[in-house]
């Protein structure tokens, strides 16, 4: 098994643009999703904005995270399609350039495969999150973007600024707090902002950093397990569009 998973991860890597391989590959997808979305709208409206709006219902075709949805069709794979779905030009350019900023250095340091699961596993948790407290709340919220799974990478940060110490890594975790500050104050006074996966994602990316090792694996086992938890994020993906594609064929017919 380690000599066919060693063999598919090499066959793999083979295909995918270095470096920073995995950072390239969601920045890829989360722009096709963005122009798929942007030419839905314009197929179901004959207009377009300066921003490039996408429409709401053009979203939840695509998979928008929806408590109702969630709920009461029991389309969980909304969860993860969510993550890479934006709503506008200035909200994709935001989260792009958080994710550029954050991304690569995060993926030099745990490897790609850790990098790949932590990501998808931060950015779907922190919808869970969001889904939960809509249900506290009883309120039928609707989200979507990137910024569940970026604040996951800035928790990481957290996690390994606090872990490594010294001066030089101090001075960045302040920083880092300023910016999380800023970023929930942002959220609470500006309108359509979900502050509930922006929190959901930062809290599991701190405790993955606390659980995972700041360090790409070191040993045979360790890459076993970081590619397993790779394949299974991706699995998580790929299942997740296929079901939102059904789901929007569904849609048309």
């Amino acid at each position: 098994m380690t000599f066919s998973l060693a063999a598919a991860s090499h066959g793999l890597g083979s295909l995918m643009p270095q470096p920073n391989p995995v950072t390239k590959l969601i920045l890829g997808l989360n722009f096709i999703m963005f122009l798929i979305s942007v030419v839905a709208t314009y197929a179901a409206t004959n207009r377009l904005s300066m921003m490039a709006s996408v429409n709401g219902e053009v979203l939840s075709r695509l998979g928008a995270r929806e408590t109702i949805s969630l709920l009461f069709r029991h389309e969980w794979w909304r969860m993860a399609t969510a993550v890479f779905l934006h709503a506008n030009l200035l909200h994709i350019g935001m989260n792009t350039w958080a994710f550029l900023d954050l991304g690569p250095p995060l993926e030099e340091l745990y490897g790609s495969a850790r990098y790949l699961f932590l990501y998808v596993a931060t950015g779907i948790i922190g919808y869970m999150f969001s889904t939960g407290v809509d249900i506290f709340l009883r309120r039928p919220g609707a989200s979507v973007g990137a910024s569940g799974a970026i604040m996951g990478l800035l928790g990481l940060y957290l996690a390994v600024s606090g872990r490594r110490g010294g001066a030089y890594f101090q001075s960045i975790r302040r920083q880092l707090l300023q910016w999380v500050v800023i970023i929930f104050a942002f959220g609470y006074f500006m309108g359509g902002i979900d502050n509930a996966a922006h929190l959901g994602g930062l809290a599991s990316g701190y405790l993955f950093g606390r659980v995972f090792a700041d360090q790409e694996p070191a040993d045979a086992i360790e890459r076993q397990r970081a590619i397993l938890l790779a394949l299974a994020a991706l699995l998580v993906v790929i299942g997740s569009f296929a079901e939102m594609i059904l789901h929007y064929s569904e849609s048309l017919s």
